[in-house]
């Protein structure tokens, strides 16, 4: 029976969720397998916005049906929390909330996409960035940089892809999965460039914000001329360690979000009310524990740094934010397993690092890159050591 639309066909599987699932299945036959797969914190939610969920709870006013857009408290706390942190001039009339950043990601390509109008994605990329084009009609055009550059595309190479049918640009800044982030004056760069075209928007992935270890975050939208042409998307994921609350956020020029709005009333309609009122008390709460979490964090990326530079072949950079790794694997490609099977691609490394040493990691190829593997060092120390020690034993039977 052949009923599935040629949509549905055409799109990849998430490959992060892929390996991750496929972690599970070989744990569930008794393995101790270490993932490095997943771009989850390995902190709990705070306590005191889980004692806020649970104050919602009990006071028994929030289980009806939300409002589409978000509680109006907190839009405006977003809107506060946007001109306070990040210095966007914003109401909560630009504010649409969601049900996870991913999901605010695909209602704006659903509202600005029309059949074949273009994007340019920055690679390496968020992997669900060009399934999201291609959904809402739109063709993905990728601009890239190795990891000589610290994987940063230029402002020069973003002028030259720029055709008619440009509608939008996108990028994460720090960049999930490379952990570079974005300069004032680089993202000043790409402003230059972007703001002698009309009809462009950009959309600026801002989810790690806090992991940043620059000392300086920037909004792209907070540039000469950006506001009006920028929509910048965040959530609570990352920073406050609330991926299964499900809560993210635009910040638009007012007309797409309300189109956003539109879209999502049709679609979902309002996110969950429980995770709303979470998601206020993140906002308008204590910040020392994301504070400690990003300072774990740091402390992390020093000391896997130092372990996978004694892996021969493994060529890494420094990131300087989210919690990644994407070293270039490329050294290994040709070698052989002690099975006899041939190392071909970072598929075939990453696989084999599941299945031979019980480490998972993603391949770079699901990013745009197919020279590089993602590791997170989103877990414990322990677990890194351990992790690192497996890989740096399997890699040496490569020959």
């Amino acid at each position: 029976m052949d009923i599935l639309s040629n949509r549905v066909k055409s799109m990849a599987v998430s490959a992060t969720i892929a390996m991750a699932q496929k972690a599970r299945e070989i744990k569930a036959q008794g393995a101790d397998v270490i993932s490095l797969s997943l771009g989850e914190p390995d902190f709990k939610t705070p306590e005191h916005i889980q004692v806020a969920a649970k104050d919602a709870i009990d006071s028994g006013d929030y289980f009806t049906y939300t409002p589409v857009p978000g509680y109006q408290d907190l839009r405006e706390a977003i809107a506060e929390k946007l001109k306070r942190e990040n210095g966007i001039d914003a109401t909560a009339e630009n504010i649409v909330v969601s049900t996870g950043a991913k999901h605010s990601i695909a209602n704006v390509f659903q509202c600005i996409i029309n059949e074949g109008d273009e994007v340019i994605i920055y690679s390496p990329f968020w992997v669900s960035y060009p399934e999201m084009v291609g959904v809402a009609g739109g063709k993905s055009v990728f601009i890239d940089a190795g990891i000589e550059k610290d994987f940063k595309a230029t402002a020069d190479q973003l002028e030259a892809t720029i055709t008619p049918k440009t509608k939008a640009i996108i990028f994460s800044s720090p960049c999930n999965p490379t952990g570079a982030v974005f300069s004032k004056e680089e993202l000043q760069a790409i402003a230059d460039v972007v703001t002698k075209h009309d009809n462009i928007v950009v959309i600026a992935d801002e989810i790690y914000e806090y992991i940043n270890f620059t000392g300086q975050h920037c909004s792209i939208a907070t540039l000469p001329g950006m506001a009006e042409r920028t929509v910048t998307v965040n959530g609570l994921s990352k920073g406050h360690a609330m991926t299964g609350w499900r809560i993210g956020y635009i910040c638009a020029p007012e007309f797409i979000a309300k189109a956003c709005s539109k879209l999502q009333g049709q679609f979902t309609s309002g996110t969950n009310s429980i995770a709303q009122r979470a998601a206020l008390a993140a906002l308008t709460g204590d910040t020392e524990p994301t504070k400690k979490m990003a300072e774990a964090y740091h402390h992390r990326r020093s000391m896997v740094y130092e372990l996978l530079s004694e892996i021969p072949g493994m060529n890494l950079n420094m990131p300087e934010g989210a919690f990644y790794f994407f070293p270039d694997v490329s050294d290994f490609f040709g070698k052989k397993t002690p099975a006899g099977e041939e190392i071909k691609d970072a598929n075939d490394l990453s696989m084999y690092l599941l299945t031979e040493t019980h480490v998972s990691t993603v391949s770079g190829a699901a990013f745009g890159s197919p020279n590089c593997l993602r590791l997170s060092y989103a877990a414990s120390e322990e677990q890194l050591r351990e992790a690192i020690r497996r890989m740096k034993a399997g890699l040496a039977q490569l020959a």
